[in-house]
């Protein structure tokens, strides 16, 4: 599992949209299933015996709630960009992971994040929704009922990727770790071109450094952007920007997982059979 940290926006609306990959609705009920896990607080402040099913606008609403209850609060840098969005993704080749599973992937990474801290039933609001075939998006809040505002830590980047490596290890995953395969033998030899050319691929790939990245980055944001505009004309032009980030998203997982089979080393094949050829008397 790979970590990607979006950038923060005003509204959950649109990390919702992207999480669910179609719009937000009131007509749409999004049961368990979907939102798989949320912050510990919620089951205090909604009443046992009320609807849980909501709708996806009901979600962002409540995600949202924060903005109205302490509309002077700020981020460090005065800045109301509140919604903290981020989404892990299983390799290619991973088994389906069960409702519990992935509910506690989803409090893992909020821990890793600092979005949910052990014993505090009142922090950020935060949801999980799983409604992509080997995704897993958070979106948070990080207006506590306080006022305070929570800011995540620096390493937020480095804590997710570790947490990740913890859970792929308890789940039995499969790691997307760029590390090249290393062999007992003592003797160096020259990489194969399949290795040179596996680690072309990761590094296309890398969702840290990588050119793809960088171009899904600036798509995201531009889609951010334009999605603020008045006009239907905007709103769409938007949602196709956020189609074509997540299609160069499914071609960075692709080029991964072409690399990692460039470097698996292949069966040998087996050795041909014994010809027996007639011999002729002298």
């Amino acid at each position: 599992m790979i970590p990607h940290l979006h950038e923060r926006s005003h509204t959950p609306i649109d990390p919702l949209a992207e999480a669910l990959g179609r719009r937000v609705t009131p007509n749409e009920g999004l049961t368990e299933y979907t939102i798989v896990a949320h912050w510990p607080g919620l089951d205090y402040s909604t009443p046992g015996d009320e609807q849980r099913t909501w709708t996806s606008v009901q979600w962002a609403e409540h995600l949202e709630d924060p903005y109205l209850e302490h509309p002077f609060a700020v981020g460090p840098d005065d800045d109301r960009r509140a919604i903290l969005h981020l989404d892990v993704r299983l390799h290619p080749g991973d088994r389906e992971l069960t409702g519990p599973e992935w509910a506690e992937v989803a409090h893992r990474l909020a821990r890793a994040a600092g979005i949910e801290i052990p014993g505090k039933e009142h922090g950020c609001r935060w949801i999980a929704v799983q409604a992509q075939p080997g995704r897993l998006d958070l979106i948070a809040h990080p207006i506590h009922p306080d006022g305070a505002w929570h800011t995540p830590p620096t390493v937020i980047l480095r804590r997710l990727s570790d947490e990740s490596r913890r859970v792929e290890q308890d789940l039995q995953l499969i790691s997307p770790v760029r590390t090249k395969p290393t062999t007992p033998s003592v003797i160096r030899t020259t990489p194969t071109a399949s290795a040179q050319l596996a680690s072309l691929l990761t590094q296309l790939a890398d969702e840290q450094t990588g050119p793809l990245a960088t171009i899904r980055g600036l798509v995201e944001h531009t889609a951010h952007r334009i999605a603020g505009q008045p006009g239907a004309a905007g709103t769409d032009t938007a949602h196709g920007l956020e189609l074509i980030a997540r299609r160069l998203y499914a071609i960075q997982q692709d080029l991964d997982a072409t690399a990692v089979l460039l470097v698996q080393p292949r069966a040998a094949a087996a050795p041909p059979g014994t010809r027996h050829t007639a011999h002729q008397s002298p």
